[in-house]
């Protein structure tokens, strides 16, 4: 029969971490830094144009964003 209480019963309790995520994440991180050892090797056999298109894809990662500003109405135009 379905819960229409809305209370919770079983599981996890909000705020506890979900192991499986956390082993997942620790594996992935093992992964990444023995792919690190080898990136500029991985790099090295890129065609220019695919290394240029790694770049843009990983620069969101390492870079922020930058959003232009603009004036809006009522707003005072002297920074004085």
């Amino acid at each position: 029969m379905a819960n229409t209480t809305g209370k919770k019963y079983g599981g996890r309790e909000k705020g506890t971490p979900n192991k499986m995520t956390k082993e997942l994440r620790f594996v992935l991180k093992d992964i990444l830094y023995q792919e690190l050892e080898q990136i500029q090797a991985h790099l090295d056999v890129l065609k220019p144009k695919e290394r240029v298109e790694l770049f843009i894809k990983l620069m969101p990662y390492v870079l922020p964003k930058v959003t232009s500003i603009s004036h809006t109405t009522n707003e005072p135009l002297d920074w004085g």
